[in-house]
């Protein structure tokens, strides 16, 4: 019998684990009947048409005395918040005591076309507000905000000081001019007016498009080649149909709103200039004087570490923390490095100022 040389050994082997995952998983496929994300159990508590406000059941014993909202962006979905549940942020700040309810903006139709930022942050999400400080009896509650929705939170924070008693930004863009990001560069040079003119509210498809790009061969061709080989092991394949489960929910965007956020934030940056307004009042981020705890990720490339950092600078509160991890974007609220930590150094933190 011939001896193959090794290299060649290897590549039929290679091939052949290949086929065998393939296999494996083309079973492992056929019997998933459904992909499920956000299963921690919740109650709508308020709704004004297609945007809802839910509260989370709670998991502790003992629970903190002033609740969270959580802001999410306009752009995908709350639930990657709570893909599964052994990689939920939600869950984690219950098991950690947290009261929390979340806002679900709803899918943008024709109806959303001229929703501006005033109507999401002074309208559902004041109306939010107001609504779990009228059940609880308080003045004010935490406030958490996540990307473009930590964004609108900072804004919030700014108009309505007296209603928000900790402020919490993770992953949130403030300073808009930077080159450190694609997104940003990109955002810079479109016309939004064209678009929005063009489209009227922008499919979600091609704002999931636009992100793929920043990345091309990372998400759109490695990642499905990778995933023959975790195909045989049902657990990571779930793991891998939750997430694109989410990441193709996307949102159509409303169009005036989008409008808004790329000329007065990505290309105005009016934010940290003190030039931005809503509704004739001037957004003065000084007002900021709540505790403020800001967190980061170290390898961000849709909201540099930059960015975010420059809220410090800019607020009035003489109480800012900072906490990072070295994760991407996404990798915030679904990596292992974050699921043991994350939570309870929130929960830690508000404790320590109610």
């Amino acid at each position: 019998m011939l001896t193959l040389p090794n290299k060649f050994k290897e590549s039929v082997e290679e091939f052949n684990q290949f086929a065998k995952n393939l296999k494996k998983g083309a079973e492992n496929l056929a019997s998933i009947d459904e992909v499920l994300v956000g299963q921690t159990e919740k109650e709508l508590v308020f709704q004004d048409g297609k945007r809802k406000l839910y509260r989370y059941k709670q998991r502790a014993r003992k629970v903190c005395p002033v609740p969270m909202l959580i802001v999410y962006a306009l752009v995908n979905r709350f639930t990657m918040l709570d893909l599964q549940p052994n990689r939920s942020m939600v869950r984690n700040l219950l098991d950690n005591g947290q009261d929390v309810y979340i806002i679900d903006w709803g899918y943008a139709d024709c109806m959303d076309r001229f929703m501006t930022m005033s109507d999401y942050i002074d309208g559902f999400l004041n109306d939010c507000v107001d609504h779990i400080r009228e059940e609880h009896a308080l003045d004010a509650i935490n406030l958490l905000g996540v990307c473009q929705g930590g964004t609108f939170s900072a804004v919030y924070a700014a108009l309505y000081p007296k209603k928000v008693k900790n402020f919490i930004p993770m992953v949130t863009p403030i300073d808009f001019n930077t080159k450190e990001s694609l997104l940003n560069v990109w955002a810079s040079a479109f016309d939004a007016d064209l678009m929005v003119d063009a489209y009227g509210n922008i499919p979600g498809d091609m704002m999931n498009n636009a992100y793929m790009m920043l990345q091309p061969f990372t998400l759109s061709i490695s990642k499905y080649v990778n995933m023959v080989g975790i195909m045989a092991d049902a657990d990571k394949l779930g793991d891998f149909l939750r997430m694109e489960a989410w990441i193709f929910d996307s949102p159509d965007q409303p169009g005036e709103t989008l409008r808004q956020f790329l000329k007065d934030f990505y290309q105005g940056n009016k934010l940290v200039k003190g030039e931005f307004t809503m509704a004739g009042r001037r957004v003065n981020l000084k007002n900021i004087t709540m505790p403020v705890l800001n967190i980061y990720a170290e390898l961000d490339t849709l909201v540099p570490p930059c960015s975010s950092k420059a809220l410090r600078d800019h607020v009035g509160s003489k109480d800012v923390q900072e906490l990072t991890f070295p994760v991407g974007h996404i990798g915030m609220f679904v990596s292992g490095k974050t699921q043991k930590t994350l939570a309870p150094k929130i929960a830690e933190w508000i404790n320590e100022r109610i």
